[in-house]
């Protein structure tokens, strides 16, 4: 057990036992946004999580290997900080090592589904040096689901993963993503928020070398009653480094609520880095909330650049005006205004498939079908 620093330098436990971690209250920092009473008992017992969910991993050039939690490649790099994480680690039964080869190019999809049960799990991802690789996680079905996801980029490598929730409208899911970035290795790290009735995702990005270079992107849209929460640290302790966040959120029905928590821990010794940090969030309604805290904290002042924006508001009446004046119903303008809203990220991303999923949930959630209208691919 080890303590660790948080981005107000309170020390954590940073633990593998379950034991070593308190209880939140809903006092603690972490946790102050979060409804405890709504999250399935993930965070409020040291007992083991005895469910279970289905992991399916298909792709090629990767290689795959299932081991148990106590093998010394598990939680070398993600040792768990609280309670929910460290029984997400306990309670995993099989944990899925992914592995994009030195020099090679991968692809891999790991389909998560949940069968309405509590459970834990534990992804590692890892891309050796000078690899390429594309890993999505897609997550379905029902239940309560803790789980860890450890990511690591080697030298020179480049590595995307983005994390889908898809889950249905009763699920809850806290997720921890840690990542660590080699010298002169790239990640970019996605989250796609769409489904659930409480989400919590928590990604993590530190850098092991010089050179490393980090973009981490969020897309969220949350209907009445749901809570989707993401909280981004960025670690900077390494020289000449880079990170850019981005994340963009919309709400829709009486009590959406969603939180986007944005901290970036410059250190001491972290000179000649570049880091900026961006949340855009779109109220669609009346009765929905977005909570935005972008934290920027430096301890030196020998770096290339540093920034961090935020910004809420409500449906664009000049955007509306200028489609309807032509010709454009306003029930379609309105899908076509949160369809361009989306689109820097989605182009970011890169992965045509997530494009479409998440035009057609845009689609649904405002009840409109674009198709045969011709406007389809009109998303500016």
């Amino acid at each position: 057990m080890t303590a660790t620093p948080a981005t107000d330098h309170a020390p954590r436990v940073a633990s593998r036992q379950v034991a070593d971690h308190g209880v939140p209250s809903g006092r603690e920092e972490e946790w102050r946004f979060a409804p405890l009473a709504r999250l399935a008992g993930l965070h409020s017992s040291g007992e083991p999580l005895t469910g279970a969910v289905a992991v399916e991993v298909t792709g090629e050039g990767i290689e795959v290997e299932t081991v148990g939690p106590d093998d010394d490649r598990v939680a070398r790099t993600l040792v768990p900080t609280d309670i929910v994480s460290a029984r997400a680690l306990a309670s995993a039964r099989d944990v899925r090592i992914i592995r994009v080869p030195r020099e090679s190019v991968g692809v891999a999809r790991v389909t998560v589904v949940g069968h309405g049960e509590q459970a834990g799990s534990h992804i590692v991802i890892e891309a050796e040096p000078f690899s390429t690789g594309t890993v999505v996680l897609e997550h379905r079905g029902s239940g309560a689901l803790a789980s860890n996801v450890e990511i690591r980029v080697g030298d020179s490598a480049k590595l995307t993963v983005v994390s889908v929730q898809d889950w249905d409208r009763d699920a809850v899911h806290i997720a921890r993503h840690d990542a660590v970035v080699g010298r002169d290795a790239r990640l970019l790290m996605g989250h796609v928020t769409l489904g659930g009735d409480v989400v919590r995702i928590l990604p993590t990005v530190s850098y092991a070398a010089p050179g490393g270079d980090a973009e981490l992107l969020g897309l969220f849209f949350a209907e009445s009653g749901q809570f989707l929460e993401h909280r981004v640290f960025v670690d900077h302790a390494i020289p000449q480094c880079r990170s850019f966040v981005l994340y963009k959120g919309a709400l829709q029905g009486e009590g959406a609520h969603t939180v986007w928590i944005g901290d970036v821990l410059v250190r001491s010794g972290a000179t000649a880095i570049d880091t900026y940090e961006v949340n855009r969030n779109l109220l669609l309604t009346d009765g929905a909330r977005a909570d935005s805290v972008p934290n920027l904290e430096l301890e030196t002042g020998e770096i290339v650049g540093a920034g961090h924006a935020s910004a809420t508001g409500r449906f664009d009446d000049e955007q509306l005006f200028y489609l309807r004046a032509r010709g454009i119903p306003e029930d379609l303008a309105r899908v076509l205004v949160v369809r361009g809203f989306f689109t820097d990220v989605l182009t970011r991303l890169g992965l045509p498939d997530v494009t479409a999923a998440v035009m057609a949930s845009v689609d649904a959630r405002l009840g409109v079908d674009l198709a045969g209208t011709g406007l389809e691919e009109d998303d500016d």
